[in-house]
């Protein structure tokens, strides 16, 4: 049995990435805040990745320059590990 996909309703269950897309002159700060809204609201369980993966399939093709496209591909790059800074080995030159 295969995977199914994830429909567009659970991957944006309160349409907001699809609002973002749709108010003129929306700045980057105001996708990033609805950014934070829409994934709080999905629901529990729901992959993240494969949220954001539907949307940008679903509404970044139409409107690649869309600030809100730009917020959705950061999101799906994950930041380098932390490295150390400090501590004993730091101080002593080691």
């Amino acid at each position: 049995m295969g995977r199914r996909m994830m429909r567009l309703d659970e991957a944006d269950p309160k349409g907001l990435v699809r609002e973002s897309y749709r108010i003129d002159g929306i700045s980057g700060g105001e996708c990033r805040s609805i950014f934070i809204d829409w994934a709080l609201s999905l629901k529990p369980g729901v992959e993240s990745d494969e949220a954001l993966r539907v949307v940008l399939a679903e509404y970044a093709m139409a409107a690649p320059d869309h600030p809100m496209t730009k917020v959705l591909t950061e999101a799906l790059v994950r930041p380098e590990p932390p490295r150390r800074r400090g501590g004993r080995a730091a101080r002593l030159g080691a």
